[in-house]
């Protein structure tokens, strides 16, 4: 025999998990297993209905089909017309409400599974915008196949369409026509784009890091203030982002924190510090003066020749603290869009300076919600000129 579904039990638990709540979280706090909350998850695509959305005026609420619940069982029995005058409603929605969501096979008035049915009568299958509409369709997954994400696209779309209502559609609607309305083919279509490949809405998670001791580090907390503030070009960021250990392979990453402007440096023998320091001093000898002041670098020994790379470019090199990956927040962020293009537990050194400056190119074009959606490329030619 099933179980029988507690409505208000899963409402609870969407509504938590809509607060960013994590599952495991949810399931001690409510009292049911995590599987059930993984199946509730994934119900929805990870996508929950907004708190604020409500029936339309003319549909009763949760409250008033419950005080109709309340008024049927009254004795002696009222009549529709008197349950309408005490709930300030029209006999006719009365009638019409217990004609449809009674109960079909006891007859009885349930309220919540009338509110449940009435919800689910409202969401009636229809079309979402990007299955109607072709060519704002083919927009969206020409930008997801270029690794843009929902945000960026619908940013980017106003940047570019902005007389046009028709082609610009919010990073939400992109959501939901990924992980929720679409069945089939489109849902596929379109999910094979997305750079995370996930099939379910889930914030990002984190990545543990190996820090060592560097001999003359100059402290984070020794920059000048004008590089917090991002106004000031020419500040970078830094790390390295690692193969499989037997490849003995990595990539290294600057950016820049004023654009976003990203180098990748190409280490085909390896990322010891002679390799780190050669490829870095690669890196800042064509940039101009002012896009080449400071890079702040990961607790890594592979940076132990800081001060070689000080004496050839100028570039003043700060180390941030053990286990604070935040106060390198552009490269951290930046080092996880990379992984799409070179996963974890790869050997990176297959990957060739042609396969590097294609990706670094990629990245640079991509457009930035904290530009107004233009691209790190477009906001380093600006500064430029």
């Amino acid at each position: 025999m099933s179980r029988p579904v507690n409505h208000e039990l899963n409402r609870r638990i969407w509504g938590l998990l809509a607060k960013g709540r994590r599952k495991a979280v949810v399931a001690r706090e409510v009292g049911v297993a995590a599987s059930w909350v993984a199946t509730l998850n994934a119900r929805v695509g990870g996508v929950y209905r907004p708190e604020d959305v409500t029936y339309d005026a003319r549909y009763l609420s949760r409250d008033e089909r419950y005080e109709l619940a309340r008024l049927l069982d009254v004795r002696p029995v009222l009549s529709h017309a008197e349950i309408a005058r005490r709930m300030g409603r029209s006999p006719s929605t009365i009638c019409r409400e217990l004609a449809r969501n009674r109960d079909p096979r006891t007859g009885r008035y349930v309220p919540e599974k009338a509110v449940t049915v009435a919800w689910q009568r409202q969401r009636r299958p229809k079309p979402s915008r990007l299955a109607s509409h072709e060519q704002l369709r083919q927009e969206v997954q020409d930008r997801l196949s270029r690794g843009h994400s929902p945000e960026q696209i619908a940013g980017r779309l106003r940047v570019d369409f902005p007389d046009n209502a028709s082609m610009q559609v919010s990073h939400e609607t992109i959501y939901l026509s990924l992980y929720v309305y679409p069945r089939g083919a489109l849902k596929r279509e379109l999910q094979a784009h997305l750079r995370t490949g996930r099939v379910l809405r889930q914030p990002a998670g984190h990545r543990d890091e190996k820090r060592g001791r560097i001999v003359d580090a100059v402290s984070i907390h020794d920059r000048p203030d004008e590089v917090e503030g991002r106004l000031i070009p020419g500040h970078h960021e830094g790390d390295l982002i690692m193969g499989t250990v037997a490849s003995n392979s990595a990539i290294g990453t600057l950016v820049e924190r004023t654009t976003g402007f990203l180098t990748l440096c190409h280490l085909p023998h390896g990322h010891k510090a002679d390799h780190v320091a050669r490829a870095v001093v690669d890196a800042f000898t064509p940039l101009p003066a002012m896009f080449a002041k400071s890079l702040t670098w990961d607790r890594g020994t592979e940076m132990h020749r800081h001060a070689t790379v000080t004496a050839a470019t100028g570039i003043k090199v700060y180390f941030a603290d053990p286990h604070s990956p935040w106060q390198r927040g552009s490269n951290e962020n930046t080092n996880g869009l990379l992984r799409q293009y070179f996963p974890k537990g790869t050997d990176l050194s297959v990957h060739s300076r042609a396969d590097l400056q294609h990706v670094q190119d990629l990245l640079n074009d991509r457009p930035r919600k904290r530009l107004g959606y233009r691209t790190p490329r477009e906001e380093m030619v600006r500064l430029l000129q």
